[in-house]
């Protein structure tokens, strides 16, 4: 397959709405095919024709991170379509205190923290992550310049989240959210050392405060805003970083 009729594939978990959606509106935009990864069928079905109506070519499938059968059934539908995929942006995570931001939840304190809560966010944020991304590496193998995103926050940076004098000494301790986008972080260094050889790009990205369902829509910034660092790092060019932390104002310290 020649470069120019190669057809870019690009999926995008949890990508019904907020920065997920935004992300797959601007990939349309930019002339790929995307897959719109929802647990629920019918948001996933809406979201993939508001898309189409705008004029991107957009395709929905039922996606569930911490639902195996579903992840290797989206693997099975990509390969029998499309036979290859060229980005998956891991963007599915929940935080675990409802409509609550996870920043400034009393129920995230470590010393009095529920385990089972602790456990599902960790279910959907770390493992769901590592699910989605096995499935989908023969795929991404396949293709000429594969791209892997994951969507992480400031709050996962030791440096800032350790600094008594630093941006979040105000917010409560979490044992929860932030503690699963720390490892998500490592998990993205781990999977950028063995995949380099590859010429596979893995990257975290912090998208900022987000408007966006998980902090009651108290955030300052746009899906669209958010979303922005998501599809640079989505579409890299060759030679682009990998193993990385970035925002859209550049490298987050770990």
């Amino acid at each position: 397959m020649t470069e120019q009729a190669h057809q870019k594939i690009a999926l995008v978990t949890g990508a019904n709405k907020g920065i997920g959606r935004a992300a797959a509106e601007r990939l349309a935009v930019l002339g790929m095919t995307v897959l719109i990864g929802a647990r629920d069928r019918r948001r996933g079905e809406e979201t993939a024709a508001a898309l189409r109506a705008a004029g991107g070519d957009a395709r929905a499938i039922v996606l569930d991170v911490t639902d195996q059968v579903t992840v290797q059934a989206a693997a099975q539908r990509i390969e029998a379509e499309f036979g290859h995929l060229d980005v998956l942006i891991n963007n599915a995570g929940i935080t675990g205190s409802g409509r609550t931001s996870p920043m400034d939840a009393t129920d995230q304190i470590p010393s009095t923290v529920d385990l089972h809560m602790v456990r599902a966010v960790f279910e959907t944020n770390v493992f769901g992550l590592i699910a989605v991304t096995n499935a989908m590496l023969p795929l991404l193998r396949r293709s000429p310049g594969p791209r892997i995103v994951n969507v992480s926050s400031h709050a996962a940076s030791l440096t800032l989240t350790s600094d008594p004098d630093g941006p979040f000494a105000a917010l409560l301790p979490s044992a929860a959210y932030t503690p699963s986008k720390s490892a998500l972080s490592a998990l993205t260094v781990q999977y950028a050392n063995e995949l380099r050889k590859d010429n596979i790009l893995v990257n975290a990205v912090a998208p900022g405060y987000v408007d966006t369902d998980s902090n009651n829509h108290t955030g300052h910034l746009t899906p669209a805003q958010g979303a922005a660092v998501l599809v640079r790092l989505a579409t890299l060019a060759a030679d682009g970083p990998t193993g990385g932390f970035f925002s859209e104002e550049g490298p987050v310290p770990w």
